[in-house]
């Protein structure tokens, strides 16, 4: 993910000479996926003036979230992190496009409904919930159960500590015993590939496994061999480098020797994930440029151009990415978009769109996403009321 961050905001300082003359800096801390050393990055960000700050980490994102505000850079967590910092009123600081994990929480539910008929037939069904045992994984639960509730499923919960990732047996061997009619991965990292392994080991049926976005990379998959044929993840980009912008990246970045990635995992699933993000910063910036009638922006002119982010199908093409994505639309109410979603599936050696783009149950999540913003308002006030202009 960061090198496709890195190589789309390369590409276009190679290219185009930046954005509108002005040529990007890309600055890269790492984490470790530890909050503190996150919290540490975000110092040190805030330290050169950034634009924008990537915290690449639900638990780093809910750390910054309090800073934010005071210090006038905008957190872009872009389908990760805190779901109520959708609404725009209570987190004008903050930023979740595409979508929320309550957003992919609802399309998996709402994909499994419609394997099996409807929603309402999810009615005496277990739906099994393996997850990161963190800030991450414990994000989707009150929709789930909010769902479980409403239509009558249940839901059996597998955490994994951080330091079990690799070892599931136990989770997996309970697995077996429970019977889930579906499994839900809520996970990251080494997670990933070792719960596609232990899924084969006990034969779960692998079509009725699916994954959340960051559960699908190709390592992910290709973990479980041939067994693992039939996995599913959601997910919000295409895979592959068939478009005209990636074809612009190889040429001017990776052939030219000015990446960090493997060559064989140019265009991945995880890679373009990357090329996302750094496309939602990249117009963001061009919208701010425009607001603020300058092309040296600050990092406040740069939260008005991510609340006044538009991009619709022409511009999509115009970018050399049709296809690539859903159109987007961020605003002052709304930092997310609540975006398309699609389900992807494992063929054994590579990814195939296995649904077409369909939108989350935001009649679930909105309310949740509202009463959770005042209820993170009351438990961290005194919480400051939103005195930021939406800009026209």
């Amino acid at each position: 993910m960061a090198n496709g961050m890195h190589d789309y905001l390369t590409m276009l300082n190679e290219r185009d000479g930046g954005i509108n003359g002005v040529k990007i800096e890309v600055d890269e801390c790492e984490t470790g996926y530890d909050t503190q050393k996150g919290v540490e990055c975000y110092e040190q960000a805030k330290a050169k003036n950034t634009l924008v700050f990537n915290p690449w980490s639900t638990g780093i994102t809910l750390q910054v979230i309090p800073k934010a505000s005071v210090d006038k850079i905008p957190v872009l967590s872009m389908a990760y992190g805190l779901s109520a910092a959708s609404q725009g009123d209570v987190f004008p600081w903050v930023f979740n496009p595409p979508m929320t994990y309550w957003d992919g929480a609802s399309g998996i539910i709402k994909y499994i409904g419609e394997q099996e008929g409807s929603l309402e037939n999810l009615k005496g069904k277990k739906i099994g919930y393996i997850f990161l045992d963190a800030g991450y994984g414990r994000e989707a639960i009150p929709l789930i159960e909010d769902l479980a509730k409403e239509y009558g499923f249940e839901m059996l919960q597998y955490p994994v500590a951080g330091k079990e990732m690799q070892n599931q047996s136990s989770q997996w061997l309970n697995v077996r015993r429970d019977k889930p009619d579906y499994m839900v991965m809520w996970g990251w990292g080494a997670m990933n590939p070792t719960a596609v392994k232990e899924a084969t080991k006990i034969r779960y049926p692998m079509d009725k496994f699916i994954g959340v976005w960051w559960a699908g990379g190709e390592d992910d998959a290709r973990a479980g061999g041939a067994a693992a044929k039939g996995y599913k993840t959601l997910n919000f980009n295409a895979v592959g480098p068939n478009f005209p912008a990636l074809q612009d990246i190889k040429k001017l970045v990776v052939d030219a020797g000015k990446s960090e990635v493997d060559p064989a995992k140019f265009g991945e699933n995880l890679y373009n994930r990357g090329i996302v993000n750094a496309v939602i910063m990249a117009e963001a910036v061009r919208v701010a440029q425009d607001k603020a009638g300058k092309t040296l922006i600050n990092s406040e002119d740069m939260r008005v151009g991510l609340e006044n982010l538009a991009i619709d199908e022409a511009r999509l093409e115009a970018l050399g990415l049709s296809g690539f994505m859903a159109p987007m639309n961020i605003t002052c109410a709304d930092h997310s978009g609540h975006n398309k979603m699609y389900v992807q599936e494992w063929d054994g050696e590579n990814w195939q769109k296995a649904s077409d783009w369909f939108s989350p149950m935001t009649d679930k999540v909105t309310p949740l996403a509202i009463s959770a913003a005042e209820e993170y308002k009351t438990s961290n006030a005194p919480w400051p009321d939103r005195t930021e202009a939406c800009a026209n």
